[in-house]
């Protein structure tokens, strides 16, 4: 009999952009942006983003933004262990963008999560027409 996982795993991603810090901010934290790549659509209201992928939806509150470097949303699915994080780090010689993903997922599933998130993120490429 397979062990239940209890907790979920920590996973950093780290992805070149070719964007500038302020426009792929806008992709991270507004709901439109969002809506752009990330989920089919993503709602605001009450202080809390509604991301809805098909007929599925999940609710979150941004606890942490500072512009143009980072965004955290917090889940409201009762784990109060996880989050999702975008940071956008620019390397000062070279001027080159990454964006960090720090996501959560049982250690089943992390495969499976990072080739999501590839595929994410060609989405998000695509949306900056970068």
């Amino acid at each position: 009999m397979k062990k239940k996982e209890i907790l979920k795993q920590k996973i950093t991603m780290e992805f070149s952009m070719r964007s500038s810090p302020k426009t792929l901010f806008s992709y991270l934290s507004s709901p439109n942006g969002l809506a752009d790549w990330f989920a089919d659509n993503v709602i605001f209201k009450d202080g809390y983003y509604l991301f809805v992928w098909d007929n599925e939806s999940m609710r979150a509150k941004m606890v942490a933004n500072r512009e143009n470097k980072l965004v955290r949303f917090k889940w409201d699915d009762g784990d109060p262990n996880s989050f999702l994080e975008f940071e956008i780090v620019q390397d000062e010689l070279t001027g080159d963008v990454a964006l960090c993903v720090i996501d959560f997922a049982y250690e089943s599933e992390i495969a499976d999560k990072k080739m999501i998130w590839g595929n994410q993120i060609q989405d998000l490429t695509h949306a900056l027409g970068a």
